[in-house]
């Protein structure tokens, strides 16, 4: 019976120490929110019916997204998820040598209490013996003494000693705290538990099986930042695009492939229903409120954000909201706007934030950036402003499907460098060679300017080139088509579209999928690994802007054309602009509009002014009428070393009553929109000259009435 016993369990501890499988990560597609892993395994297994365990996996894989692929002639019984919470991922080496010294030092704090419990014993042990003498004998005046001194100078010494034990203690524990930050920075939880899928095969036949094992996982994603440079007005603009990678996923990413996708699987992709909406008599207290569409910002979650800042204003006329409610979604953490309307908030263990304000609707957003900026009660924009810039203007089309470059496009030629096939290639446009011989063409590829290497590009992927050699050149893309331009379109299914930094970039359906060129490895400590997307030198159009009715900072903006072509999403910028650093701002592609403006921030340079008329600042009566007469004056300042563009906008009142009538309206050289009352002066400035710009109005309403001006 023993011997049957022990058979049985030698069997299942053989089972389970051969069940146990190794598996690698090769490959990670990373998307807004979440991961896709693909592992790759060897496995024996013999006829019959073979099940083993993927162990020491991250313990955020969701279930139903478990695929296998290498089976070959095997099948699959079962496929089981489940958490191991015997088993402990194993941290990182700094990590490990972190929590270690805790406990060293846990260690030596409790050295230092038993050495206080030791002196505080003798203390307890010299105060109870303190008496010298008895009723049969007398202490003598130098035993007193002798005593005396010994008590003295042992309680102090005593006392000294645990005094320092205690600072001693209180530097241990100080320490700790740093350290406990330190693994707080490091993002480490607790709970350490281990993931593992079991698969149960069936086969005929005994077979080796080179396994792929692919799912998702929480606890990942990427998103988005932007560097912007400009050295000087009217140059191109540098747009630097990059991607910051995290994962805290229980499992290191080493030495992986990465894809970065733009799609988001957590999005609700159930499509609305819309049902017959009947209408009926409610009661005047009852709370009814009607249905609103769920927005589509397209922004993400951004872990890295632990101060948002910003302004909340109002789409009705613009100004700031003072009192509005914001609160961290899900925690008890928020703050109120200014009377400016500005806020500022620590986050703490949300990702959402919730702006509520009486008589407004609410909004919410995801905290995607340490600037948000919010409308509350959209309207259509007032200020919006649609420049429609064109691209590609074609004069010559080529198809080249199967063709070689070289000697193909008329106008073109083709040199290797020092005569070697395997060197790079110069391309130089007919015409051209003998004024800027040293000087290659403007490259334009899929709309957008071209910097990388252009032999990057497989022949097999072009659908067309063409040559701009004339005015169009120079009329689309200014000076930097001195030496022509090169118009290459390439397929919409090409995979080696191939960008400035070496990246792959393929566009799917719903989604664009950027190829990382280079292997990386992230660990999984929710720290940031920044990657390099794409770079690019962007045509724009410089201006200065100012609505001093709002804000009396003038603006520099870039106006960009085409610029659905670069593949951004909403994100965060970085500002550089003449070799320096110049603040934040947000890029917001989501925009219908056929240019994208970005603010490249203030510019203290160029001084605006607005001031109230004084011999407008009156008010009559005419009847059981109030008149109020407004006029402004708008002054401007050009102290820089150049002439400059600039776009100055003000507005007139518009009524939306009857009872309220606007008169004597005079807008002075200003572009008058009377639909929305919106007043545009484009002024050209020399530097250092002033230039002022007048507007005004009168107002009539019924005198016992009061007006929102």
């Amino acid at each position: 019976m023993k011997n049957q016993l022990f058979l049985v369990l030698f069997l299942i501890i053989s089972k389970i120490l051969t069940a146990q499988q190794k598996s690698d990560i090769t490959d990670v597609t990373v998307y807004l929110d979440g991961a896709e892993i693909n592992r790759t395994a060897t496995i024996n297994i013999k006829s019959g019916t073979t099940e083993f365990i993927f162990n020491g996996l991250s313990p955020h894989i969701h279930e139903s997204s478990i695929q296998i692929s290498g089976l070959k002639n095997a099948s699959v019984l079962s496929i089981n998820y489940g958490i191991n919470y015997l088993s402990k991922l194993k941290q990182s080496d700094s990590i490990t040598v972190l929590q270690d010294k805790i406990k060293a030092l846990d260690a030596m704090i409790e050295s230092e209490y038993e050495l206080i419990a030791g002196y505080n014993e003798e203390v307890n042990l010299i105060q109870s013996n303190k008496k010298l003498s008895n009723e049969t004998e007398v202490v003598s005046l130098e035993q007193l003494k002798n005593f005396a001194t010994y008590y003295r100078t042992r309680i102090t010494e005593l006392k000294k000693a645990i005094n320092t034990s205690n600072s001693t203690i209180n530097r241990y524990k100080k320490e700790q705290i740093d350290i406990q930050n330190q693994l707080i920075e490091f993002n480490v939880e607790e709970k350490q538990q281990t993931g593992e899928i079991k698969i149960k095969l069936s086969s005929d036949v005994s077979t080796t099986l080179d396994l792929n094992i692919s799912y998702n996982i929480t606890h990942a994603g990427w998103f988005p930042i932007y560097d912007l440079k400009a050295d000087k007005i009217n140059s191109p603009l540098s747009l630097e695009y990059k991607a910051h990678v995290y994962q805290n996923s229980g499992c290191d990413w080493d030495d992986v492939n990465l894809v970065l996708s733009t799609s988001d699987p957590n999005t609700n992709n159930v499509k609305p229903v819309i049902n017959p909406k009947y209408l009926n008599f409610i009661n005047r207290y009852s709370n009814y409120n009607s249905q609103r569409a769920t927005k589509s910002y397209n922004y993400k979650y951004n872990p890295l954000v632990k101060t948002v800042s910003g302004v909340v204003t109002s789409t009705t006329d613009g100004l700031p909201l003072p009192g509005v409610n914001i609160l961290e979604k899900g925690t008890s953490n928020g703050t109120q706007t200014d009377y400016d309307g500005k806020y500022s908030l620590q986050t703490t263990s949300g990702n959402t934030l919730v702006y509520s304000y009486v008589g407004m609707q609410t909004e919410e957003l995801p905290i995607h950036s340490s600037i948000m900026n919010v409308t509350l009660n959209e309207d259509n924009q007032a200020l919006d402003e649609v420049t429609i810039v064109g691209y590609g203007i074609k004069n010559k089309e080529y198809n080249r499907a199967k063709k070689a470059l070289e000697g193909e496009v008329p106008g073109v030629n083709i040199q290797s460098s020092n005569g070697f096939s395997n060197r790079n290639s110069e391309i130089r446009i007919r015409g051209y060679g003998s004024v800027n011989k040293n000087n290659p063409p403007l490259f334009i590829v899929d709309g957008a300017p071209y910097t990388g290497n252009i032999n990057n590009l497989k022949q097999e992927d072009i659908k067309s080139i063409e040559v701009l050699k004339d005015a169009s050149a120079t009329s689309l893309y200014g000076s930097r088509a001195a030496n022509g331009v090169v118009l290459i379109s390439l397929k919409n299914d090409s995979e080696s579209n191939i960008n400035s930094v070496g990246n792959s970039i393929s566009t799917g359906i719903t989604n664009t999928r950027f190829k990382i060129n280079k292997k990386y490895s992230i660990a999984s400590d929710g720290d940031v690994s920044v990657i390099e997307i794409d770079k690019f030198n962007v045509p724009a159009n410089y201006n200065y802007f100012a609505a001093p009715l709002l804000n009396e900072n003038v603006f520099l903006t870039a106006k960009i054309g085409n610029w659905e072509q670069y593949n951004l999403l909403p994100a965060e910028a970085n500002i550089y602009f003449e070799g320096s650093y110049s603040g934040k701002t947000n890029i917001n592609p989501s925009a219908t509009t056929d240019s994208l403006t970005i603010s490249l921030g203030v510019d203290p340079n160029i001084i605006v002014k607005r001031t109230q008329l004084n011999n407008f600042k009156k008010t009559t009566f005419i009847g059981n009428n109030k008149v109020i007469y407004k006029g402004f004056e708008i002054e401007i300042k050009n102290n820089k070393q150049f002439d400059i563009e600039l776009s100055l906008y003000d507005r007139i009142p518009i009524s939306q009553n009857k009872d309220i009538k606007l008169d004597d309206i005079e807008t002075g050289s200003s572009e008058y929109n009377d639909e929305k009352g919106i007043l545009k002066w484009m002024l050209n400035l020399k530097t250092g000259e002033t230039e002022i710009v007048k507007h005004s109005y009168s107002v009539k309403f019924p005198k016992y009435k009061r007006v929102n001006l």
